[in-house]
C-alpha cells in the first residue's frame, strides 16, 4: 500500500475513534457497562480505577489489529495505529489535563483546551449516569450549549458541582 494510503486510514481511524468512543461512552459506559465506568464519576482512591479497564480493551483490540496488519491483513495495522493514537491523546488530554491524573498541573484559561476542560466538567456535573452532556473525549460542543442541555433535561440549573474525578476548581474560581 502506498504511504498516502496508509496515511489516509491512519488518520481516518484516527479521527473515526471519536466517534467511536462518544457512542461507547454514552450507551456503553453510561448503559450496561456503568458497572466499570462508575469508579470514574466518583473520586478516584488510588492510583487505578475500575473504568480503566476500557483503556485495557481498546489498546487490546488495537494490539490486535497493528499485529493481524502485520501478517499481510492490510490496512488493519494503520487502523490499530489509529487507535493507538486515539489512546494516546486520550491519555494527555483526558486523563492529563481534565482529570490531573498527571503529575503537571494545568487549568486551560482559554481556547480549544479550556472548551474541552470545560465540557468535561459539565459531563461530570450530573450526579449518576443518566440525563449528562457531552460524551466525547476530543471534541467539545459549547459550554453554553452544553449549559442549556442540562437546564432542558433538568429542568433548570444543576446545582452538584461537577465533579471530575480529582479535577477539582481552583480556590475562588467559579466552575464553568
Amino acid at each position: 500500500m502506498s504511504v498516502l494510503t496508509n496515511t489516509l486510514v491512519f488518520l481516518g481511524s484516527l479521527l473515526a475513534m471519536e466517534l467511536v468512543a462518544l457512542l461507547v461512552h454514552r450507551h456503553v459506559m453510561h448503559g450496561w457497562g456503568w458497572r466499570w465506568h462508575a469508579s470514574h464519576h466518583h473520586k478516584r482512591t488510588g492510583v487505578f480505577e475500575k473504568n480503566d479497564l476500557y483503556a485495557v480493551f481498546f489498546a487490546g483490540a488495537a494490539i490486535a489489529l497493528i499485529y493481524a496488519g502485520s501478517r499481510g491483513y492490510h490496512p488493519l495495522e494503520w487502523i490499530g495505529a489509529g487507535m493507538t493514537a486515539y489512546g494516546l491523546l486520550y491519555f494527555v488530554f483526558h486523563d492529563g489535563l481534565v482529570h490531573k491524573r498527571w503529575p503537571f498541573r494545568h487549568t486551560p484559561r482559554s481556547g480549544y483546551l479550556k472548551r474541552l476542560y470545560q465540557a468535561h466538567r459539565l459531563h461530570h456535573a450530573v450526579e449518576g449516569r443518566h440525563g449528562c452532556v457531552s460524551y466525547g473525549f476530543l471534541w467539545a460542543p459549547s459550554v453554553k450549549q452544553l449549559k442549556a442541555e442540562l437546564h432542558r433535561l433538568h429542568g433548570g440549573p444543576i446545582k452538584k458541582a461537577p465533579l471530575a474525578s480529582s479535577a477539582k476548581a481552583p480556590a475562588g474560581r467559579a466552575l464553568p
